[in-house]
């Protein structure tokens, strides 16, 4: 697979998981995301889920809670650029290049179904449930019954 943007290529691995592709579905995309997902292992998706919470941490409103230390994004970064490296050129080369080939809409919907796939697996941990549930405390129970009366 010849990629000669591999600015335009972090950008898609970056923000890829963060959002639905509905509506850029590709027979080569589709192949892309099956071969990822064949093809990592549980740790590699664990990294990769790090990775973007690692990034999301720089954010001026989430800085504040994490720690994360320059020494930890630059390792992040290493092990992403890595896997990705090592994914599409030498464990699905034939699938990324026909997703090159009809353009970043199929690599988007691949690293999407992989954001997915590597974040699912952090939410189903029981301490990350239980922390997604709790906020469910705090919801107004009569305010959302009246949504059965509507």
């Amino acid at each position: 697979m010849r990629y000669t943007r591999p600015a335009a290529l972090a950008a898609i691995v970056a923000i890829a998981p963060l959002w639905p592709v509905a509506g850029h579905a590709s027979p080569e995309g589709d192949r892309l995301a099956r071969c990822l997902a064949d093809n990592t292992t549980g740790k590699e998706r664990k990294d990769l889920a790090r990775w973007i919470f690692v990034s999301m941490a720089a954010h001026p409103e989430i800085a504040p809670l994490s720690t994360v230390t320059p020494a930890q994004v630059e390792d992040s970064s290493r092990v992403v650029g890595r896997m990705v490296t090592v994914l599409l050129v030498d464990r699905c080369p034939a699938q990324a290049s026909a997703a090159v080939q009809v353009g970043t809409a199929a690599l988007e919907q691949a690293f999407s179904a992989l954001g997915e796939l590597a974040m699912g697996e952090l939410i189903s941990d029981p301490g990350v449930e239980a922390r997604l549930g709790a906020f469910e405390r705090y919801l107004d129970g009569k305010r959302l019954a009246e949504l059965d009366a509507r």
